[in-house]
């Protein structure tokens, strides 16, 4: 069978995540070289070995950056000449993240925001800086979430201590449309930026918010991470060569 990444070296951000350590799996699995990046690199180690992944696989290579500093950034993309596309998976926040939407501050918003949104303007600028600079087709993937594409069903949050943050669902919209400026701007069918954004992702949340969750599906309830794997994959692939500035949802019906 066909491995649709063959020869292809790939830069995923977040490597240490839940979604981010799995790519690292899938992209191996697909006949592809990682660079696997994290803020820990230990910590990400570690997270990589836990999922069954030897870190001293030829294929892969461990690397520091820290998503929220240009100079991290921009030092990441001067170290490596043969990166062929990337996958955006980081999710930095502050502590407050997370509050109702009347126990938001304006700083807290504004930093969360700058944090989140900040990181995926400036990962998103080097991605374009490196094409310009190689001058070879390159394809980057940024996650979004449907949150950025519908209004949040507040209903399924009721009997839980859980609530769908208002800076997630303005940078995860504003990640859409940063996408098709960037490769408006670029304006190079090599170049390519697309978004997948997920439905919710199992991880252990409250049984009321499961079930609630699931109602609003087709039957999957939350989706497990592997569910949004493949579509990373084929944007990253040359199975999408002309695909460029459009958003995947994955959430079996949720967002209908």
């Amino acid at each position: 069978m066909e491995k649709i990444l063959e020869n292809k070296t790939l830069l995923i951000a977040g490597a240490g995540g839940l979604l981010g350590s799995l790519l690292v799996s899938k992209v191996i699995e697909q006949g592809g070289k990682v660079i696997a990046a994290d803020i820990n690199q230990k910590a990400m180690s570690e997270r990589l070995e836990s999922i069954g992944i030897n870190v001293k696989n030829k294929h892969l290579t461990l690397a520091s950056i820290d998503i929220t500093n240009e100079k991290s950034v921009e030092e990441l993309f001067l170290k490596y000449s043969d990166i062929d596309g990337a996958v955006n998976s980081t999710y930095p926040r502050n502590k407050t993240y997370g509050a109702h939407f009347f126990d938001v501050s304006l700083d807290s918003f504004n930093e969360n925001i700058s944090l989140h949104l900040g990181s995926a303007f400036v990962f998103t600028q080097q991605c374009a800086k490196y094409f310009k600079s190689k001058n070879t087709p390159f394809s980057l993937v940024n996650i979004s979430s449907i949150y950025g594409v519908i209004a949040p069903k507040f209903e399924i949050y009721n009997g839980t201590p859980m609530s769908m943050p208002v800076e997630y669902a303005a940078i995860k919209s504003a990640i859409l449309h940063l996408n098709k400026y960037v490769v408006a701007y670029v304006n190079d069918s090599r170049f390519r930026i697309n978004s997948v954004s997920p439905g919710g992702i199992f991880d252990h949340q409250p049984d009321a918010f499961l079930d609630a969750y699931k109602k609003n599906t087709h039957g999957a309830g939350m989706l497990d991470v592997e569910e949004i794997a493949g579509s990373v994959l084929f944007l990253l692939s040359d199975n999408s060569r002309y695909v460029t500035g459009q958003n995947i949802i994955v959430d079996d019906g949720f967002s209908l």
